[in-house]
């Protein structure tokens, strides 16, 4: 049931740039902003904030690069001395979710 649910999601979210209805497009990237919302304190409403003091501002990079980032805070891959806070928020997301809030963050 979850690989269905994580490949509808990604087939939207690569139908939106293709022929899907700005309906669609609009609801996902709604909810990837919805996401986002609880990113912001730390990261900034933009991006461009250097998370408690260390990280790299999500601004200006890539949706693979996002991705492969919460991927790897969820998994314990990836992070710094202070990769607990991160990694307790990335668990909690779904594969499709991450996709999700990586190709927002790009956006940014």
């Amino acid at each position: 049931m979850r690989a269905i649910v994580v490949g509808t999601v990604l087939g939207v979210l690569l139908a939106c740039t293709a022929w899907v209805p700005v309906a669609v497009c609009t609801a996902v990237a709604a909810d990837a902003a919805g996401l986002y919302a609880q990113c912001a304190g730390c990261h900034g409403e933009d991006g461009g904030k250097a998370a408690l003091g260390v990280a790299r501002p999500v601004k200006g990079q890539t949706a693979d690069a996002l991705y492969g980032k919460l991927k790897g805070y969820a998994d314990g891959s990836y992070g710094g001395s202070k990769k607990a806070v991160m990694a307790g928020i990335a668990k909690k997301l779904s594969d499709g979710d991450m996709r999700a809030l990586a190709a927002h963050m790009a956006s940014f």
